[in-house]
Parts: C-alpha cells; structure tokens; sequence
C-alpha cells in the first residue's frame, strides 16, 4: 500500500492506493484562507497538519505491520513558512497568493540582469512577490523579531516533513527560483539577502526518502519520499513523463506543462532544470476552479448546480467575455495588477450565461498560457493528460477542448497531486523500479473530451477578443489597483 497527500490552498486531500492505483480509502478535509490586510493571504501551518496527521491516522488504520510501504506529500509550492529551531511557527503562512511583497520584490529584481536569469531559470522570469527571497526580505525588514527567531523558512510540503520526520530538507523543483540547472543553491542571488543562505534546507532528490515518520505519529516507522511541489506531483499523477507529453492540472488555478529537452526561453513561462531525465516547462495561471467557487457564492449555486445550467446553452451564441484576474495573474502576464471583468453584456443573461463566459474566460486565460508554453518548449503536444477538482465538470471539459482545440484525457483519479505523491513515494520506497513504471501501474485514463470543430471559428474570435480585452483594460485596471492602496 501507498498513501499520497496534497496539502492544497484549500483542503488536505489523501488516499490510500494499492500496486494498480485504485483508491482503497480517501480523506479530504477544508481549512480557512486568511486576507485581514491589503494584498495579505495567509493560512494556519498548524491547520495543515491537523489534517495530515488526521488522514494518516485514517489511512493507515486497521493495516498490518509492512502493508503501507511508503508516504509521499505535496503542497502548493511559492507559500512559506518561517520556523524556529524547535519546529514553532513564528507567524501565519504567506502563501502564493500574497501580493505584500510586491515592492520589495522589485527592488531585488531591479538586481537581477536578464542573461542571469535565462542561464539560471531559461526565461526571464521577474522575482516577484511570491518569490522566496522576497518573502525572506520583507519579513527582515518588517518583522525583525520573527526574523531573528528563524531557523528555516520552508514550503508548506517540507514544514509538514519536518514536522512528521523531524528532518529539515527540500527538493529542486520545490526550490524552483533559488536553484540552477545543476539544481544548486544560486549564492550569488540568495546573498542578495542577507542571512538568507543559512535560513534555506539541504536539497535532496525529490525520488529520496527523508526519513520515516517519528514515533507517537501515525503511522509510525513509515518510509516517508522528500516528493515535491503540487504541479510536479501532478505531472506524475497525470501519468506525463515521456518527452513531448503535455499536462493541464485545474485546482484553485490552472497549471499546465511540456516536457521538452528543448529550451526557447520566453517571457512568462517556467523552464525548470533538468531533473530525473525530465525537463519541464511549466505555465501556471492564477484563478481556474477560485473563478467558479466566487461565481458560485456570488450566485448563491453549487457548482454541480452552476455546470448543469452551463450545458443547457447554446455556445454557437457569442457569449460575454470573461477575465478571471480576481487576484492578478501569473502565466505568461506575471502581472499583479490585473483585474477580473465581464465584457459584452445583455437584459437577456443570466446566471447560465455567466457561469460559460467564466468557463470561457479560464479556458482562455490556459489558451493564452499554452501559446507561450509551447513556444518555450518548441512542441506542440497533441492530446493534454488532464486531472485536477476543476476537471470534474465535464461540460468546463468540453469548453476546454474546444478553446484548446486539443484532445483532453481526463484521468480516473482527478486528484492528480495526491496520486503523484503516492507515485513518488513508491519510486522512492523502491517499490516501483522506477517512475516511469510507477507512473504506468498507477495512473489510468477515464474519458477523452475530443474539440469540436464546428465551434472552432467561434472561439477563435472570443480568444482574440479576450486577448484585446486584457490589452485595453491592463493600463486602467492597474491605475485602480494602485489607487485603492
């Protein structure tokens, strides 16, 4: 048996999986999202593990000695935490929706050149408020006290770890910003704040185990995999890990990958380092699922209800123009400023209208992403292994494959990350002789949402627009952004 955890943005979620990737048994449980200041989103770590430890008590409960062979974790990756020597959290989770950090971040990225960054990350990606030097810099100079006090700041992944295991590591992909192609530490960049070397965990091997899991812990004695950030985990839980192999992961944001030994850098996307024979490009938007679960407190409808009143319209019919920047975006705009608006409505729309504008308006924000993504890895994939809660609806499917124009293989297990985590903890355990076979046991294809030509023409114009859309109101939405604060 394997467990795999995702701590997620908004929910722990974990199963335990036999050799042939069915689910034995699941747990999934909600923790709150914290915005008490401008541009401030943070969590409670103790909330995390109230749950991981809760999911390992249920999961391994009732199996014999032996039976659970390995426990591997994933989390969402740019949050941080700042931990004392003892474990003690020394103040609420910034996580990657932050914005706090935005001027601080400028600064360090004002000393970054360009040639530096595409020879350290192969794009010029900004430093920017997500960023954990940016973290480590606003916490120095505005929260002295906790910085004094700080033994490691960590991903929410590696703070669960230590906290299970007692060791204090991290993983390349994980450390994605701070590390090079050899996937080292950059000390030239990380000396751009001072104290941060010694603040940041050893790097090991995400297919490594960390240790096992202390006593007085659930499942006690466990082999526990150092495993790796959500979108990596994902990867491997959409069973995408030959070269030329595409993914497309929706959760609270949209995330898509290549693999592509190939490296075309451009602006917006994500060239990670080789790692485990696997390059990745990877292009994470901000708002995918947090565009329906607004829509839908808005609305006052489930989004079960809100996807059965989207596959009743007729989207021959031009529909509203979404986009769905309500915190800014990531990829390819990387631009915090950005603003959510609908464009083009009528008396005659209602909530059905707007929840396929929104649908639209995501698959269009992904669109705009994998135009750059491909262009970075050169390829051009023709199916998206696809997994993830926002792949549940299968009318958002649909739409999706139809903006794409591109084949979605909708896997069994939609909670990708989960399933990857088991994938790396099995790989690691030497269960699996290696991820690839891992990968091939565990993961399997439920459906395949084929693109429909007939709207092909359609939403070529609406993706034109919604790009025209972005371009007309960038300069007015970050006017009131910058205004409001």
């Amino acid at each position: 048996m394997l467990i795999g955890i995702d701590v997620g943005t908004t929910a722990v979620k974990a199963a335990r999986f036999d050799m042939r990737g069915n689910v034995e048994r699941s747990y999934a449980r909600h923790y709150p999202t914290r915005r008490q200041a401008p541009h401030a989103v943070e969590q409670d770590p103790d909330d995390w593990m109230v749950h991981v430890q809760a999911a390992l008590q249920e999961l391994s409960d009732g199996l014999a000695p032996g039976q659970l062979q390995a426990i591997g974790l994933c989390s969402h990756v740019n949050s941080h935490v700042f931990v004392a020597a003892d474990g003690e959290v020394l103040m609420p989770a910034i996580i990657w929706q932050d914005g706090r950090c935005a001027e601080v971040a400028a600064e360090l990225d004002a000393q970054v050149t360009e040639q530096d960054k595409i020879k350290w990350w192969g794009a010029p990606l900004p430093v920017d408020a997500s960023h954990v030097l940016s973290r480590m810099e606003w916490v120095k100079r505005y929260r002295p006290d906790v910085w004094q006090k700080t033994r490691w700041v960590m991903s929410p992944k590696d703070y669960c770890i230590l906290q299970l295991t007692g060791k204090a590591v991290a993983d390349p992909m994980t450390s994605f910003g701070v590390v090079d192609r050899d996937l080292r530490y950059i000390d030239s960049l990380i000396g751009l704040v001072d104290g941060a070397a010694e603040r940041l965990a050893p790097i090991s091997a995400f297919t490594s185990i960390a240790g096992r899991i202390k006593p007085g812990m659930p499942a006690s004695g466990t082999p526990m995999a150092v495993a790796t950030m959500d979108a990596w985990s994902g990867l491997f839980g959409c069973g995408a890990i030959r070269e030329g192999d595409g993914f497309y992961l929706s959760g609270t944001s949209e995330v898509l990958g290549i693999i592509s030994g190939e490296r075309n850098p451009e602006p917006g996307v994500i060239a990670f380092p080789r790692c485990e024979a696997i390059t990745l490009h990877a292009a994470p938007t901000q708002a995918g699922g947090a565009s329906m679960a607004w829509l839908s407190t808005l609305l006052g409808r489930s989004p079960t209800e809100l996807s059965a009143l989207a596959a009743q319209v007729d989207r021959h019919q031009m529909m509203p123009v979404f986009l769905p920047h309500l915190q800014g975006e990531r990829a390819p705009v990387w631009n915090i400023h950005a603003r959510a608006s609908f464009s083009g409505i009528d008396s005659a729309m209602g909530p059905a209208e707007f929840t396929v504008s929104m649908m639209e308006g995501v698959a269009f924000s992904v669109r705009m992403a994998l135009d750059s993504l491909q262009r970075s890895a050169g390829v051009v994939p023709q199916i998206l292994s696809s997994a993830g809660g926002g792949m549940g609806s299968d009318v958002w499917c649909q739409i999706r494959a139809d903006v794409l124009g591109k084949p979605l293989h909708r896997r069994k297990n939609l909670d990708a990350g989960v399933l990857g985590a088991a994938v790396l903890a099995g790989a690691a355990a030497s269960v699996f002789p290696s991820l690839a076979d891992a990968a091939a046991q565990l993961v399997v294809t439920e459906r395949t949402f084929e693109p429909n030509p007939s709207l092909a023409e359609r939403y070529a114009y609406g993706y034109e627009k919604y790009r025209e859309l972005y371009r007309q109101l960038e300069a007015f939405n970050r006017d009131l952004v910058l205004r409001s604060q």
